[in-house]
């Protein structure tokens, strides 16, 4: 299976997914480095080494080869119009067999927040994940106070499920997530947290 996958590519109305390459290294770690303040409260503390080029040189062959084993489907967002890099969607933790089921993980750039990317490219995202990877369920979760975050969730389909105790370090701390889920064909009705 390694290396006969085909490459992802997904359109939507303002932008094509793909994974990272080599070359998106300067506009990855400006947008990263530009964002820091913006992304740091919903993130894991980044490494010494986050916006080196190793680390993502590193982090370019982790995406081929977890694409490539069908683990994980990295992808950048890239916006047409200009070839900006505006963030990333991540469907990591693929399982299949009775499960047929992922977890989605994203983050946009501080200046291009607010916009409506970040839902037009998970509306994308979770299109392909239902049809073309056949997923049956869509996991995401998120601090309950990232209200943005949530939004964009409920915007997709995705429904609330829970909380989960103490789920990520984020910021340097253990702390609990709202759960969410989308599933293909889904028939729960309306589920928003209160």
């Amino acid at each position: 299976m390694i290396g006969r996958r085909r490459r992802v590519r997904i359109e939507t109305e303002r932008m094509t997914l793909r994974l990272p390459q080599h070359s998106d290294f300067r506009p990855w770690a400006a947008l990263r480095d530009q964002s820091r303040s913006f992304l740091s409260p919903w993130e894991p503390v980044w490494a010494a080494d986050h916006l080196t080029r190793k680390s993502f040189t590193n982090r370019v062959y982790w995406a081929a080869r977890a694409h490539a084993s069908g683990t994980a489907m990295p992808l950048f967002l890239i916006r047409r119009a200009d070839d900006a890099l505006l963030g990333a969607v991540t469907v990591d933790n693929i399982r299949r067999g009775p499960a047929q089921a992922a977890t989605i993980g994203y983050w946009i750039g501080a200046p291009f927040a607010r916009e409506g990317y970040m839902s037009e490219a998970l509306r994308a995202v979770i299109h392909h994940c239902f049809t073309t990877l056949d997923l049956s369920r869509l996991e995401s979760a998120c601090l309950p106070e990232n209200t943005a975050s949530r939004g964009v969730l409920e915007k997709c389909g995705y429904k609330y499920e829970g909380v989960a105790q103490s789920y990520l370090q984020i910021n340097g701390r253990w702390r609990n997530h709202v759960l969410y889920a989308n599933l293909r064909g889904d028939r729960r009705g309306r589920t928003d947290a209160g």
